[in-house]
């Protein structure tokens, strides 16, 4: 399973990394970072939440 974050995609509001510290983070270019991948659970919570869909959890 991957969890993976769609760049062109993202708007940098920092919700994911809110939701899931553990898992995302908002990096120097201002777009979501996946940091681990341990906590598919929280991931695909963040992903639901997401506004603009950036985030897929395979």
């Amino acid at each position: 399973m991957a969890i993976k974050v769609n760049t062109d995609k993202c708007i940098g509001c920092g919700m994911c990394a809110s939701l899931c510290p553990q898992v995302f983070k908002i990096n120097s270019a201002g777009k979501s970072e996946v940091i681990s991948s341990d906590d598919k659970e929280c991931a695909r919570s963040a992903a639901q939440a997401c506004p603009v869909m950036a985030i897929s959890v395979d």
